[in-house]
This record gives structure tokens, sequence and C-alpha cells, in this order.
């Protein structure tokens, strides 16, 4: 089948499960923040850590081009970019090792991966800037198969842009800049791609100080102080934090963290460039997401995770494995391997106990099964007067300001929780 065709196909199979997956109300976290400020349509003119300028900026448009509501804009927008950035895993690996089972089982498996497929089932921005960063790798691999000279500028845009999502990927321009190195006989093309970079990353910079900014604010937030936490921990913290990192790892990707492996050593041996780009992208990644203290850094993982992908599949291209073609429909009950887990655990004190705590939000449902077609609505916890066990106000505040604007707009408190 022509790869194109089934590039389009995984599209669409994968924009139907995470359409009928997708939140039934707006979910808790940051969801709400986004709907209010696309709801209001007012484009954001700076870009600190936390305003994810091109995120808003999309989901405006979608919505007076489209004319959808706030909510359905934010939909399909993170539906969308989930469905496409399986299809590039997908047409990356056919490029990369030009078998058909195993490209198709590494992009189901990604797609499949509980990070990325839960952010494709909520309001956030991760999926959207994981659309970015899958087209920035497809650059850098096909430079690596067929050096063209149009691979190296685009991977210099594809960076670019993905800035204006979210400033975590200036953890990716080491091995920007250390691909560029490698291919430093593309003399033209290379400093093409250097200048379009420099360009966009720049003009973060010139437009947060043209708007009255300090230099520093596309690094920077004034809602925390995340970073700096991140190294006053003790030495327990940060190996309980690596800990979770691997669980988190374990259960994204389970079995096929086997092939994972069997990947990375296998590209060391016989492509030491391409496996020193990548393992500098990795290493960086991971190793922010872990010690990063916030509590949801799973999410910056996403990077890592869709790297790690391109290594499952890379690893499955092996002789070795050949005979697990007959076995790679398996990939299909990874929905399964969650909802077993999830049953398992409610047999746990422990983990009963956690889900308690969250029952508010939905309990360990919320944070072990990644669909979200009946989930409990922080418009209809805040509407209601609900009182979480633990401080909420970041989201409840952007609540009940979107509950007003629902209120101006004629819309009764029953109908406001059913959204």
């Amino acid at each position: 089948m022509n790869k194109y065709l089934t590039s389009l196909l995984l599209f669409l199979v994968f924009l139907f499960i995470y359409y009928i997956g997708s939140f039934a109300k707006i979910p808790f976290a940051d969801c709400v923040g986004f709907v209010v400020e696309t709801e209001k349509g007012q484009f954001a003119v700076t870009a600190t850590a936390t305003t994810h300028f091109l995120y808003i900026n999309t989901t405006i448009l979608i919505k007076n081009i489209l004319s959808l509501n706030a909510i359905e804009a934010n939909r399909l927008l993170v539906v969308f970019s989930g469905a496409a950035t399986v299809s590039i895993i997908f047409l990356t690996l056919k490029n990369l090792i030009k078998t058909d089972w195993v490209a198709i089982t590494s992009a189901i498996v990604f797609g499949f991966s509980f990070s990325f497929w839960k952010n494709a089932e909520i309001v956030e921005v991760y999926t959207y800037n994981t659309l970015w960063i899958s087209l920035f790798f497809y650059c850098i691999i096909q430079n690596f198969v067929q050096k063209r000279n149009i691979y190296p500028i685009l991977a210099g845009i594809f960076l670019g842009i993905s800035l204006w999502l979210h400033i975590q990927n200036i953890l990716l321009i080491p091995a920007y800049l250390l691909f560029l190195y490698y291919f430093k006989d593309q003399k033209k093309s290379i400093l093409l791609s250097f200048l379009s970079f420099t360009v966009l990353f720049s003009l973060l910079f010139i437009i947060n100080t043209s708007q009255g900014l300090p230099l520093k604010s596309p690094l920077s937030s004034d809602q925390g102080h995340w970073v700096e936490d991140s190294l006053k921990k003790s030495f327990l913290q940060y190996v309980q934090d690596l800990i979770k990192s691997l669980f988190y790892l374990i259960y994204n990707f389970n079995v096929f963290v086997i092939f994972g492996i069997t990947g990375i050593i296998l590209l060391y041996k016989a492509n030491r460039k391409m496996f020193f780009v990548f393992f500098t992208a990795a290493l960086l990644v991971y190793g922010f997401s872990t010690f990063y203290a916030v509590t949801d850094n799973y999410v910056f993982f996403l990077p890592f995770n869709l790297m790690f992908a391109l290594a499952i599949g890379y690893g499955l291209s092996s002789v070795r494995f050949q005979a697990l073609k007959k076995y790679s429909w398996c990939c299909l009950l990874i929905p399964f391997f969650y909802f077993s887990c999830f049953h398992i655990a409610l047999r746990i004190p422990q983990a009963q106990n956690f889900d308690n705590f969250k029952k508010y939000k939905g309990g360990l449902e919320y944070y072990m099964l990644p669909w979200m077609n009946n989930n409990i609505g922080i418009l209809e916890f805040t509407i209601d007067r609900k009182k979480a066990p633990e401080p909420i106000s970041w989201m409840t505040i952007s609540a009940e300001e979107y509950i007003e604007i629902l209120k101006s707009k004629g819309l009764t408190p029953n109908e406001i929780r059913e959204l």
C-alpha cells in the first residue's frame, strides 16, 4: 500500500479514536484556562513560559474561521494534532527502515501510549506541541536518509515554531546544533536553517520587550518558581523522581520498552551521528522532565516518548525480531492493558486511598485510563460549590470567569454544568 495512503488511514483511525474518547465536560488542570482565552477571542501578544502564544492564537483562529464555540475549537485542534502526529511517526519510520508492519506497529504504540493519548483527549497544549516536534524529528531523520537541502531548513523552522508553543523545546537546541555540525558540508541549507531558527527564536524576545516585559520573560513566568524548586530537592526525592520516571516509561510502552532499548543500542552501532543527535535530545528532555518540580511532570516527557517510539520502530526492524510480525496485532490490546492495570490497582489499599482522595475529579480512573468521554467537569464542580481536599483555586478562578461569560450569553446553571 502507498505510504501516504497508509498514513492517511492511520490519521483517520486515530482521529476517530481520539474524538470518541475526548472529554465530555471541560476537565480539571489547565483546560478551562485555555477555553476561557479562546472564548474571549483576544489574540495573545506576549509569549511567556505559560501563555502558550501559538496554541491560544490557533484556537481563536479555528473558532473564528469555522464558527465553532471555544470548547469545540480546542477539541478540534487537540484531536487533529494527536492524529496527525501518529501519521508523521509512521512516515518517519517508513522512510528510515522501509518496513510497513514495523512503522505501523510503532505508530500505533505511540498513539496508544498513555501520556499522549490522555493529552489528545483533554484541552492542553502538548499534542499540538508534539506535532511540531514530530515534524522537526522527521526532517532530521530524512536528512540522514536522503540528505536534501530542504530538510535542514525545515528542521530549523519547525523547531523555531515549536518554541512559540512551549519553551521547554529549548532543550532540543543542543541536538539541533549537533545536527547542523554533522551536515556542515551542506553550507547554504545549514546557514538558512540556523538563520530561520534564530529569527523565530529572537522574535520571542522582541515581541515581549516591545510589550514592556523583561528580556528573560520568554523563559520565565510569574505563576511559579518551578525551576528553582527543582534544584532544592533532597537526594531521596531525586531518587524517587527517577523511579517515577521509569514507571511512566513502562506504563506508556509496556512490553515495547524492550524493543525501544534494543533500538537505541542498534542505532548506536549502525549510525553514531544520528544516535548522538537523538541521545543529546533525549537525555536533556528526560532529565528535565524527571526532576522538574511540578505535579504533572508526566506531560513534559512527551518529546522523549516520541523519540522512544522511533527507537521502538528501529528495534523492531532488527532481523532477530522479524518472526514477531505475525504478533504485531498485539499492539491493539494496549487499551486493555490500561483497563486491567486500573482494576488491579483498585484492589490495592494505597491505591484505594489515592482514589478516594482524588475522587473529586474522577479518582484513580482519571490517572490510569486515557479516555475522557465520561469525566467529571470543572464547571459542574465549581458551579455546585464543591470542595477539593487539596488547593485547586487556580482552576476554579478560571472556571468562575468562564461561568460568568456563559451566563452573560444566556446559559442557565444546568446548561453550564453539562459543558
